[in-house]
């Protein structure tokens, strides 16, 4: 059964993004090292998945072959088939990106007995706390920035309770520490 991981960016105090989403305390340019650990971490992933707000953004951005990234990063991010978690749209409008709706519980099992590599999912916000919030993922791969934002879109849902194993930890020299856990399951 494929693997179902997580690469999210947060803040040393657990959010993803402002109380409006913003992003502008992100440690920014990254250094080789974390971009060699990226690359590990998604050689084995043959789908992404996204939150339909986030691949609003997300889809368009590698799709203009943004200023600064590597060719076969982007390439990569452009190739890979995305699914879209969302129950508002109906039809994708991207281009190797399908839609799937309903239960996010149903929507992760179907994909996970597909035959393929892994899956990462790289967010946004409401899809990030329902994985979590539904034991749904494998690992969880949190890049946590050398900053406090005091508030807005937590990784971690209110009011669930979760255990997990540290994998490992890694810092890199931008100043961003890698946490990989694993869930505890019974």
């Amino acid at each position: 059964m494929r693997k179902f991981k997580l690469q999210v960016q947060t803040s040393v105090d657990g959010y993803m993004g402002g109380p409006n989403g913003e992003m502008d305390w992100m440690t920014l340019p990254w250094t080789d090292d974390i971009g060699g650990y990226v690359n590990a971490l998604t050689e084995s992933v043959d789908c992404i998945v996204l939150g339909r707000r986030l691949a609003e953004g997300f889809i368009p951005h590698w799709a203009a072959s943004p200023e600064g990234e590597d060719q076969a990063s982007i390439d990569w991010m452009n190739g890979t088939p995305k699914v879209v978690v969302s129950n508002t749209l109906a039809e994708s409008p991207w281009e190797n990106a399908v839609v799937a709706g309903g239960d996010l519980a149903e929507i992760v099992h179907k994909l996970k007995a597909q035959p393929g590599g892994d899956m990462i999912a790289y967010g946004g916000g409401t899809l990030v706390s329902s994985l979590i919030a539904g034991d749904l993922l494998d690992e969880l791969h949190l890049f946590v920035n050398p900053t406090s934002i005091g508030g807005g879109m937590p990784v971690f849902p209110r009011d669930t309770r979760r255990r997990f194993r540290l994998v490992s930890v890694r810092p890199f020299d931008c100043g961003i520490t890698a946490l990989h856990l694993e869930p505890q399951r019974s």
